[in-house]
């Protein structure tokens, strides 16, 4: 997405009709707003209304804001970083695996504004943890890769370094005012990525 998405508040239901809340569903607003507005958009009264519930439901599952953006952050790193993983343990070829990878992040990345957010506000303590584990998490993961294609440890190493700052790059690129131009788009798009794993890969 490009910009700011407007989320219309649900249909008011009679109150013995209307779904109960999860904890989730306050999560998952709460990430949706981080990624509009930073974590200074997570703010009990809009996510209720976006909701179309009251404060109530909010501090039914959670104690205070500081709460909800932990779960939220946590959340984020269940579904953008273990869950990827995950899926991607189904395919047996490591070089499928590394291309699968590179072209779903850097496709969800220029779609989703959130991780660049959350890269912008890093110095913010909560933020900053969940960072570092995803950082370390996924680099470890690109190292495991590389050690399966047949690099030695610290060769692994230093390339999964070079693919985590290349998705980085293409990350912040996207998402940059004008700088998203300069990227491949289509086919050359498609070609540009082979170029880039080949890269990565080359002995």
């Amino acid at each position: 997405m490009t910009g700011k998405q407007e989320h219309p508040s649900p249909t008011p239901q009679p109150r013995g009709r209307r779904r109960r809340l999860t904890a989730q569903d306050w999560t998952d607003a709460a990430l949706t707003a981080i990624g509009e507005g930073g974590l200074a958009a997570v703010s009990v009264e809009p996510l209720a209304a976006r909701l179309g519930t009251t404060k109530g439901s909010f501090y039914w599952h959670f104690r205070d804001r500081e709460a909800l953006v932990e779960a939220a952050l946590r959340r984020w790193e269940e579904v953008h970083t273990e869950a990827v993983i995950a899926a991607l343990e189904a395919e047996p070829d490591p070089a499928r695996r590394l291309r699968t990878l590179f072209a779903q992040g850097t496709s969800r990345v220029a779609e989703d504004p959130l991780e660049v957010t959350l890269l912008a506000t890093a110095a913010h303590p909560q933020v900053a943890e969940v960072l570092g584990r995803v950082t370390e998490r996924r680099i470890a993961y690109l190292t495991a890769l590389f050690r399966e294609l047949g690099f030695p440890a610290e060769p692994a190493r230093h390339r999964a370094l070079m693919a985590y700052t290349s998705y980085l790059g293409h990350a912040q690129l996207h998402h940059a005012a004008g700088a998203g131009a300069a990227l491949p788009t289509g086919a050359e798009a498609g070609r540009h990525l082979d170029a880039v794993i080949e890269t990565l890969v080359r002995r």
